[in-house]
């Protein structure tokens, strides 16, 4: 169906069409059937999910529709990015189709209900998987590590994990906290407030796609010393427009899809071998079929995200990327798909 009507949907802007999808997962009549294949039933935090296939945060930013997308076979949901304070975002238009590269490129800039607001919606509409919640400060804040323990504070025991969102392009210095100093304080702050909370919720950091490898040394052993159970590689870029066809690639903002499939699983697999399994990589970045998806695996990521693959696959890309990971791994005689991490 989706297919049939894609034409009359990409005559909306995307954000128009982005609104109309929520509200279709509102009304909670969902026409896909998830399927199951046990050799892609993995461990998530002690708990069995379905698949390793989630969405990344950016679908679901007011924590509104998550169960829905449990019905369509996510195997987990991360909702957000959430700031303390309600926040418009950057001025519209900002959210650009690039359809020769089957990308976007978004400079959206957190837009968002509130930490308040999200609490009573996950209070009021309990989780039916493993969800995620990614947190970042306000535009105008004067204190952003503040505003990282606010959203600790308000969500840390609502979800499975808290994501620390450092790496979007579309808030102004957010990536100084790539910087060593500034990563070690941020997390040490955040580890002392989970201690004073007695909160036992796992935390990721998500990175961006545009550092440099060599940083992911020192990156790494920060994680590592405080305790980060997940690393989500990677954010949007701010860079990689050489090669794309499609006259949005001169708009500012974050490019997700295809163009940054590559250099996220260089990014995984680099890390991976320097780390291997002390943290659990997600990886993100250009995710649309079964055989993109096995890439990430190969790479390190033991589990995936993806966004922009369903706005151009539409809502049954779970089960369409379910089928191919099915029949790459039983052609290949594989029994699980654990068993394929960071064979690459």
């Amino acid at each position: 169906m989706f297919e049939k009507i894609r034409s009359l949907i990409f005559k909306f802007d995307p954000e128009t069409a982005h609104d109309l999808a929520i509200k279709a997962l509102k009304t909670n009549i969902i026409p896909v059937k998830a399927k199951s294949f046990d050799c892609l039933k993995v461990k998530f935090l002690n708990k069995e999910i379905p698949n390793p296939i989630g969405i990344a945060a950016g679908f679901d930013k007011n924590a509104e529709v998550y169960n829905s997308l449990f019905q369509l076979g996510f195997g987990f949901v991360e909702v957000g990015t959430i700031t303390p304070e309600p926040q418009f975002g950057n001025p519209k238009p900002r959210v650009f189709r690039l359809e020769e590269d089957e990308a976007l490129i978004n400079r959206l800039g957190f837009n968002n209900i509130g930490s308040k607001k999200v609490t009573l919606n996950i209070k009021n509409n309990s989780p039916k998987g493993i969800l995620g919640v990614n947190i970042g400060p306000n535009k105008d804040t004067k204190n952003r590590i503040d505003d990282y323990l606010k959203c600790f504070r308000a969500l840390n025991n609502l979800g499975d994990y808290i994501t620390i969102n450092i790496s979007s392009p579309n808030t102004e210095n957010l990536r100084s906290f790539h910087n060593p100093k500034e990563l070690e304080e941020l997390l040490n702050v955040l580890n002392e407030e989970k201690n004073k909370l007695s909160s036992s919720i796992s935390i990721a950091v998500k990175i961006a796609p545009d550092i440099k490898i060599k940083d992911l040394d020192v990156i790494g052993n920060i994680l590592l010393t405080n305790n980060i159970k997940f690393v989500i590689i990677s954010n949007t870029s701010d860079g990689t427009r050489e090669n794309l066809k499609n006259i949005n690639k001169f708009e500012k903002g974050g490019l997700s899809g295809k163009p940054i499939e590559e250099k996220s699983n260089l990014l995984i697999n680099e890390f991976y071998k320097k780390f291997e399994n002390k943290i659990k990589i997600i990886g993100v970045g250009g995710i649309d079929s079964g055989k993109s998806a096995y890439e990430k695996f190969i790479s390190g990521a033991s589990y995936v995200q993806l966004y922009t693959g369903m706005v151009y696959q539409g809502p049954n890309i779970v089960n369409k990327i379910s089928e191919e990971l099915y029949e790459i791994l039983s052609s290949d005689g594989v029994k699980n798909i654990e068993e394929i991490i960071g064979s690459k």
